[in-house]
């Protein structure tokens, strides 16, 4: 199990105002919340919770705590892919 940020604070839609920010998920909801309170991100902030899509927007102060704290750097393209993989598979 990982949690995972990735570099969306290098692209212009990582501003927002002048925060640079930056996208947290996880292979498990349990695992992307332990981080969250871990590193003082509430748990509100959630986003898309219990779909494909679940994550936090997160601002570099917190990524570098989630960084330190164990969460693997990846580049928006990688963490777009994760996100596709868990997509739900269709039936048809």
């Amino acid at each position: 199990m990982t949690v995972y940020v990735d570099d969306m604070h290098k692209s212009p839609m990582g501003q927002f105002g002048r925060m640079k920010m930056c996208h947290m998920i996880a292979d498990s909801t349990e695992e992307l919340l332990a981080m969250a309170d871990r590193i003082g991100v509430a748990r509100k902030w959630l986003q898309d919770p219990g779909t494909h899509q679940e994550h936090f927007d997160i601002a570099m102060s917190k990524r570098a705590l989630a960084v330190k704290a164990g969460a693997k750097e990846i580049t928006m393209r990688e963490l777009a892919m994760i996100t596709i993989n868990r997509r739900p598979q269709r039936t048809g």
